[in-house]
């Protein structure tokens, strides 16, 4: 029995280390590795998609859907992103909230829409785009499926890996938030995009404090999706003015942006 554990854990290793890939990220700027490659990537998206579309009520407006795609592709052109197709679906939900999964997809829930401006709209899809640019979601499933999806994955593998455990992430994400780390840079990549994309970057904070607003109203037992991160409410708002001041700045040197 040893000897086939030890047998079990060689050839695990070596398909864990065929499958790595080894990238610089310009949203993150770092180098990083990652079992699950951009095709391993947009597959596992496309699972993903077809459960939410079977458990979310998916609304389909013409009138609202083409105002998100075309804000939303006019973003996702400006990100350090290229390598995958973008998707925008609305949610028809009251909950002002909006996440992202690997492969490209975001969701919008139609309460949001209706409460944000273009610009508004611009960096909440500039901040979920930031997620797959950086690939949260996919560093966190990774982590959180472990051997399972790493295996699947490293032998091209498709649908296989654990769809429930898989989704379980993806909605703790949508509802409780990433890493105080994480969230930051999102909010960092929110403002640079949106600018990019000639959107006023002014609108990440002008919606956060429409939510923190929202919150108040509700009460101190009522919390929004979109503020369940770590990072509080008013440290985003002074971290995006921060930024946005950094960005307008720089742009006024010839060479920047």
């Amino acid at each position: 029995m040893p000897n086939k554990l030890k047998i079990f854990s060689c050839l695990l290793l070596v398909l864990m280390l065929s499958g790595c890939v080894t990238i610089y990220n310009p949203a993150t700027q770092r180098r990083e590795s990652l079992f699950i490659d951009t095709k391993g990537e947009i597959a596992l998206g496309k699972d993903l998609d077809k459960e939410i579309e079977g458990k979310l009520k998916i609304l389909r407006d013409p009138q609202m859907q083409s105002r998100l795609d075309i804000i939303g592709l006019k973003v996702a052109r400006s990100s350090d992103r290229q390598d995958v197709a973008y998707y925008f679906k609305i949610i028809q939900d009251k909950e002002l909230n909006a996440f992202s999964i690997p492969g490209g997809f975001v969701y919008v829930n139609s309460a949001l829409m209706n409460k944000a401006t273009d610009d508004e709209l611009s960096c909440v899809l500039a901040h979920e785009i930031g997620h797959i640019a950086a690939k949260h979601s996919v560093k966190r499933l990774q982590a959180d499926l472990g051997y399972q999806l790493l295996v699947n994955i490293a032998m091209g593998i498709s649908g296989q890996y654990d769809m429930g455990r898989a989704m379980n992430v993806v909605f703790n994400l949508a509802s409780l938030g990433y890493s105080r780390k994480d969230e930051f840079l999102a909010d960092n990549l929110a403002v640079k995009y949106s600018y990019k994309a000639g959107f006023n970057p002014d609108g990440v904070v002008t919606f956060l404090e429409k939510l923190k607003q929202e919150q108040e109203s509700k009460g101190s037992g009522f919390k929004l999706s979109f503020l369940s991160s770590h990072p509080d409410i008013n440290e985003r708002i002074k971290n995006a003015q921060q930024q946005i001041r950094q960005i307008k700045n720089a742009s006024d040197i010839p060479g920047n942006l």
